[in-house]
C-alpha cells in the first residue's frame, strides 16, 4: 500500500495547469463578456422594436428601411450579428471539441462550422449595410409608398 500526501489546505491547485491554453482561456472570458454584452445589445434591440412602437404588428418593410436608415442602427443590429455568431460558433466549437473523438471528424465539423459561420456574417453584413428600400430604376408599383418615384 503506498502513501498519498495530501497538499497543505492554502496550496495552489494545480489539476490541468499543463492542458490549458491561452486561446481557451481567451474563448471562455469571450463567451461571458459577450453574452453579457448581447443581452444588452437583444433587450435594447426588443425595447425598440416592440414596446417603443405598435409591437408586432408594427414591424414591416416600412419599419426596417426606416431604421436601417440611421447609422446608430445598422451598428446596432451588426454589432448584434456578429457577437451572436461568434458567440454561437464559439460555444459550437466547444461542442465539436467536447463530442468528436476522431480527429478528422473534429477538424471537418470545425472547418463547416467556420465556413457557415463566415458566409452568415458576411450575408449579413452585406445586407445591413447595402439595404436600400427605394432602388433606383425600379417602377412606382413596385416601391413602398414612402419612396419618391
Amino acid at each position: 500500500m503506498t502513501a498519498t500526501s495530501i497538499p497543505a489546505p492554502r496550496s495552489e491547485y494545480t489539476r490541468h495547469k499543463n492542458t490549458r491554453s491561452k486561446f481557451e482561456l481567451a474563448a471562455w472570458l469571450f463567451m461571458r463578456v459577450s453574452g453579457l454584452i448581447l443581452v444588452i445589445l437583444i433587450f435594447g434591440h426588443l425595447f425598440v422594436n416592440l414596446w417603443q412602437g405598435e409591437g408586432v404588428q408594427g414591424l414591416d418593410f416600412g419599419f426596417v428601411a426606416g431604421k436601417w436608415a440611421s447609422p446608430f442602427w445598422q451598428i446596432w443590429d451588426l454589432a448584434m450579428l456578429w457577437l451572436a455568431m461568434l458567440h454561437g460558433t464559439n460555444g459550437m466549437r466547444t461542442i465539436i471539441n467536447d463530442y468528436a473523438e476522431k480527429p478528422g471528424t473534429n477538424v471537418v465539423l470545425q472547418l463547416v462550422l467556420y465556413i457557415a459561420s463566415a458566409i452568415v456574417v458576411v450575408l449579413g453584413t452585406l445586407v445591413i449595410f447595402t439595404f436600400d428600400p427605394c432602388p433606383v430604376n425600379t417602377s412606382a408599383e413596385l416601391l413602398p409608398t414612402f419612396c419618391t418615384a
